[in-house]
C-alpha cells in the first residue's frame, strides 16, 4: 500500500479506532476491537494532532515549534504514512 502524504490533507482517526489516555499503561493508547496500541511520547504528540482540524504541514509547524526542532517533517510523515497503513487515522 502506498500512501502519499501531502500538507493540505486533514488526518484524523478511523472510525474503528480511538486515542485516549490509558492510566493503568500510564501512557496514551490507540485502542481498536482486537486490542490497544500504547504509544511512546513522540507518537502521541503527533496523534493528539491528528484530530480533524489540522492540515498534515500544520501539525509538522507546530511540532517543529514545539520542539524548538526544524528537522522533523521527513519523521512526522513517516509516522503519519504508517498511521494509516496500520488504519489507525485517513484523511477526511
Amino acid at each position: 500500500m502506498i500512501v502519499l502524504i501531502m500538507a493540505d490533507q486533514i488526518p484524523e482517526f478511523a472510525p474503528t479506532f480511538r486515542f485516549q489516555w490509558e492510566a493503568a499503561q500510564n501512557c496514551h493508547v490507540v485502542l481498536y476491537p482486537e486490542g490497544m496500541v500504547k504509544l511512546s511520547q513522540s507518537a502521541e504528540e503527533i496523534l493528539k494532532r491528528c484530530d480533524g482540524q489540522h492540515t498534515t504541514a500544520e501539525i509538522i509547524a507546530e511540532l517543529q515549534q514545539a520542539f524548538n526542532e526544524q528537522d522533523l517533517k521527513n519523521e512526522i510523515e513517516h509516522f503519519i504514512e504508517q498511521a494509516i497503513k496500520n488504519g489507525w487515522i485517513r484523511y477526511k
